[in-house]
């Protein structure tokens, strides 16, 4: 660990809904809030979701939700940038709560790293990825991570989702992002072979130090929807 660089904790949620990871960012948003700074410290809740389509700000029609819904997966409307997409297993899922004063980072600056952080991961794996024009990490035409973030009073939630071996197949109901005529990929789609969540934490977070410049340990303690 090198001095002076921020430290940021690591916690592994394993698989779960998205309002219980919800439920999460927001009890460690609150250790990050003036008067509570003694206890809160920067986090990286890493996860995996039961199958849902999530919605940012800008939403979508109250059939759509119907439509969804009717497939077998959850819905969820977010306050996180960006329009429709779709979470489920085998996607890791990356919310950094964290005071971007800390890490000398302006909003744009920390969506840019967090896309620097897969792309610096996708090619240790030998896939050239790219940013686009659209938010996000893509191998040509087809996105392979989505970024949708919150910020607010410095302090963000939200984060990325990855597609390691995620079934492609629900993205195959909805326009990801909104996007029209690009589609979506994943890790194992690509380099042809079982990729999972498990196999690319450990790149993941290297990669996340290596762009953050900052340092990063696990948690022991056990993080819930009830309690931290």
């Amino acid at each position: 660990m090198s001095a002076g660089r921020p430290v940021l904790r690591v916690v592994r949620l394993g698989l779960l809904s998205f309002p219980e990871a919800v439920c999460v960012q927001q009890r460690c948003v609150r250790g990050l809030r003036p008067g509570d700074a003694a206890r809160g410290r920067d986090t990286l809740l890493l996860c995996e979701h039961r199958a849902v389509y999530t919605v940012g700000i800008r939403q979508c029609p109250g059939e759509e939700e119907a439509r969804l819904r009717a497939l077998g997966a959850d819905f969820q409307r977010t306050d996180r940038g960006g329009l429709i997409t779709f979470h489920g297993p085998g996607q890791l899922l990356c919310y950094p709560v964290l005071d971007l004063r800390r890490l000398r980072r302006s909003l744009r600056d920390y969506v840019s790293g967090l896309e620097g952080a897969v792309i610096g991961l996708c090619r240790g794996l030998g896939l050239e990825a790219e940013r686009a024009k659209e938010t996000g990490v893509w191998l040509r035409d087809r996105k392979i991570c989505a970024i949708g973030v919150h910020c607010s009073r410095h302090i963000t939630y939200h984060g990325l989702a990855l597609n390691c071996n995620t079934d492609l197949s629900w993205f195959n109901h909805i326009v990801p992002c909104g996007i029209v005529g690009k589609g979506v990929t994943s890790l194992s789609a690509e380099l042809g072979r079982e990729v999972t969540v498990d196999d690319v934490i450990p790149q993941f977070l290297e990669a996340f130090e290596e762009e953050f410049k900052c340092s990063v340990e696990y948690n022991d303690d056990h993080m819930t929807a009830e309690a931290t």
